[in-house]
């Protein structure tokens, strides 16, 4: 059953463009992935193959056509190059349905505020758009940069809903509060709950990188300069 949404496919900041992402854009996605400064604190995340980047594509692609949102590509006004990727996705955390957001952009990009612009945009507009869902940013706890822009884009540090990921303990930051009182029991101490996965995935053929998208990568600060 579909659930679409808004599809609202592009928006528009100071300096910045953000569509939905096309076929077009799989080799971004295949550079951006697997360029291991991108991926340094989340290696389950690169990608060494074209066929792996084209089958990213087609969840991003998936998700869009189910719920009328996802992930956006982004680039300089009136500009072809593609300088990374922002957005979120539906995913379950300790049994509530929330959207996950992510950012990710080539080296060439940081240092710029780019990830901070995106993000800060595309927080609004769920707030705006799927006001209904929490939205959340999984990021790993050595990740300095990430954190910032997941602060400068209004989420705050939730330490309740710290949960274990692919490659380790995954921080949560939240744009809404979610009191433990919504979440489902844990089985473990904090930081061991049960892994974030997929919900309402359409059914796509299998393959890795399917619910392993956190945060921004970016080993350095993404701080406006």
């Amino acid at each position: 059953m579909s659930e679409q949404g808004p599809a609202d496919e592009q928006i528009q900041t100071d300096r910045l463009s953000l569509q939905r992402p096309a076929e077009a854009d799989i080799d971004t996605i295949l550079s951006i992935h697997s360029d291991p400064e991108t991926c340094r604190h989340n290696p389950s995340d690169a990608l060494a193959r074209l066929d792996e980047a084209k089958m990213l594509y087609q969840r991003w692609d998936a998700q869009w056509q189910q719920y009328g949102y996802g992930y956006w590509v982004v680039r300089r006004h009136n500009s072809p190059q593609n300088l990374g990727f922002c957005g979120f996705k539906t995913m379950e955390l300790h049994g509530m349905k929330t959207l996950n957001l992510f950012y990710r952009f080539a080296p060439s990009a940081w240092g710029h505020g780019f990830a901070t612009e995106a993000a800060t945009a595309i927080v609004a507009w769920a707030s705006q758009d799927v006001p209904h869902l929490p939205l959340i940013a999984r990021v790993r706890p050595a990740n300095i940069a990430s954190q910032r822009v997941a602060i400068r884009a209004g989420l705050t540090r939730a330490p309740h809903l710290d949960t274990t990921g692919y490659d380790g303990l995954d921080w949560i930051y939240a744009a809404k509060h979610l009191s433990p009182s919504r979440e489902a029991p844990s089985e473990g101490p904090p930081g061991t709950g049960t892994p974030l996965t997929d919900a309402d995935a359409p059914p796509l053929p299998a393959g890795p990188h399917a619910a392993r998208d956190h945060a921004g990568s970016n080993p350095r600060s993404d701080g406006q300069r």
